[in-house]
């Protein structure tokens, strides 16, 4: 059964950092392109960030860059987001998604339909 689990979520404070993990089991995350999404209450999700099979990575928002950075350690078999300065506005459950992009060397364009998503992972950011 191919599944995505996030953790590494919780409180932060404005300014702060945060590191979360995307491990993936029944299937080996090499071969994927692997995006990390985020949904705030009230609003629609929206993507964030993505890492190709290859290793190359794609901004989603305007708003991460910067701050966001996304790396995969394919002998863990996990992808991370590192989220620097936090802002309240960060605050949403994020989520993973993986999908078998034909050219692994970039990522799937936003808005790119991803095949196998994780249950997500709270994040707020408040003082």
């Amino acid at each position: 059964q191919l599944q995505l689990v996030e953790s590494g979520g919780g409180l932060v404070q404005p300014g702060g950092s945060l590191r979360l993990s995307c491990a993936a089991s029944g299937f080996t995350l090499d071969n994927y392109a692997i995006g990390w999404f985020r949904q705030a209450p009230g609003k629609e999700r929206e993507g964030v960030i993505c890492i190709s099979s290859h290793g190359g990575s794609t901004n989603y928002a305007d708003s991460v860059k910067g701050r966001f950075t996304i790396s995969r350690d394919n002998t863990k078999n996990t992808v991370y987001l590192q989220m620097n300065s936090l802002k309240p506005e960060d605050t949403a459950v994020y989520y993973c998604a993986a999908v078998q992009f034909p050219i692994r060397i970039v990522c799937p364009p936003r808005g790119a339909r991803y095949d196998y998503w994780g249950q997500g992972t709270q994040v707020t950011v408040s003082s």
